[in-house]
């Protein structure tokens, strides 16, 4: 099988492929488990770097 056979075998299933990593990446930000992670690094731009934190 050359690329070419490969590739026009492929083709048609890049939609699915980006649904479904999509859904993984929205599932991995969603998890509760993440939640204080997330909170702490939406406040990364107020902290003031010059009191070391």
């Amino acid at each position: 099988m050359d690329i070419v056979a490969l590739w026009d075998a492929v083709r048609p299933w890049w939609v699915v492929w980006m649904v479904l990593l999509f859904g993984a990446i929205v599932f991995w930000a969603v998890r509760p488990k993440n939640k204080r992670r997330f909170e702490e690094d939406a406040q990364i731009p107020f902290k003031d770097g010059r009191n070391g934190g």
